[in-house]
């Protein structure tokens, strides 16, 4: 079989009435490559005066990945840094020791109707590197590689594949494609890296004959190349990289390879200690509820809180 694992995502309201669907981590797969986090938001019809602010709030030992297929978003994090995120491009925010951001609607959209839809994945950080500088790289889309294979298009965002490479840095191999695919038409994809995963945004996928629907995460056999063909216009993503140096605890928005760094990073935002956004006092305080117990050896990993 190519396919190891389906994920289906379950819904998460990060307030105000923004869900999402999250996939990792799951029981079943706690990560894909680095990447041990994969929230898929919309396609939401914002209306006028709806408010999906994200407050600022803390990250340790991974980086975030934004990735927008419609909408804007404007980052602001304590480094100072200030960006509006649109379709196309790849923010990457490194939090290694540790970094605040938020998340709102740039003053533009304020008030208006638009529609959002996009990514975010976490990338665990190497252990060697989970307490980095903390750091925020924007990465236009018109730097990103576009490469026409017959009738399908493959965007490099991360990574190097199909000849081309990415200029987005990263402390892993990291993988990350975005592929459109016409009516009736296939593509080979060989084993890119040591983990892959192919996720729909958009029509059905056969991989190797095997019906993938949208919205579901199919974590691929180790080494296999698969063909992937749309009976319909279709887009999907790929991702992956080198398997994780290890298991990753994942409690709120903190990961780490070490339970009581997790710990530590609780205290330090209850305290505020962890830096601010310039301009912005609001925040989103830490839960009530606290990491579970690790599980024993072989049960189910839980999922994130």
């Amino acid at each position: 079989m190519s396919i190891d694992v389906k994920l289906t995502g379950h819904g998460k309201d990060l307030g105000g009435g923004f869900l999402v669907s999250r996939l990792l981590p799951a029981a079943a797969r706690q990560a894909v490559g680095p990447f041990v986090f994969f929230d898929h938001f919309g396609p939401l019809d914002v209306e006028a005066g709806a408010n999906h602010d994200v407050r600022p709030h803390p990250h340790i030992g991974l980086a975030t990945v934004t990735y927008l297929f419609d909408g804007a978003i404007l980052h602001r994090d304590s480094l100072g840094s200030v960006q509006r995120i649109e379709p196309g491009a790849i923010n990457w925010m490194t939090a290694g020791r540790g970094i605040v951001h938020s998340e709102r609607a740039p003053d533009d959209l304020k008030g208006q109707a638009y529609l959002q839809h996009g990514l975010q994945l976490w990338a665990a950080l190497p252990k060697a590197h989970e307490e980095a500088e903390p750091g925020f790289a924007h990465t236009p889309a018109s730097e990103l590689p576009l490469v026409q294979i017959g009738a399908s298009t493959v965007r490099v965002l991360i990574g190097e594949a199909f000849g081309r490479a990415s200029p987005v840095r990263t402390f892993s191999k990291t993988l990350y494609l975005d592929i459109s695919l016409a009516a009736g038409s296939t593509l080979d994809l060989a084993p890119l890296a040591e983990e892959l995963a192919l996720y729909g945004i958009q029509g059905d996928l056969e991989v190797d004959g095997e019906t993938v629907p949208p919205r579901t995460l199919a974590i691929l056999a180790p080494g296999a190349a698969v063909r992937v063909g749309a009976p319909a216009a279709a887009r999907f993503m790929v991702l992956g990289g080198d398997r994780l140096d290890g298991h990753r605890h994942v409690w709120w928005n903190f990961v780490s390879s070490r339970k009581e760094r997790i710990a530590q990073a609780g205290q330090d935002w209850a305290a505020q200690k962890m830096g601010r956004v310039e301009g912005d006092d609001e925040y989103i305080p830490l839960p009530e509820r606290k990491p579970q117990p690790a599980p024993e050896p072989g049960a189910p990993k839980a999922p994130y809180l």
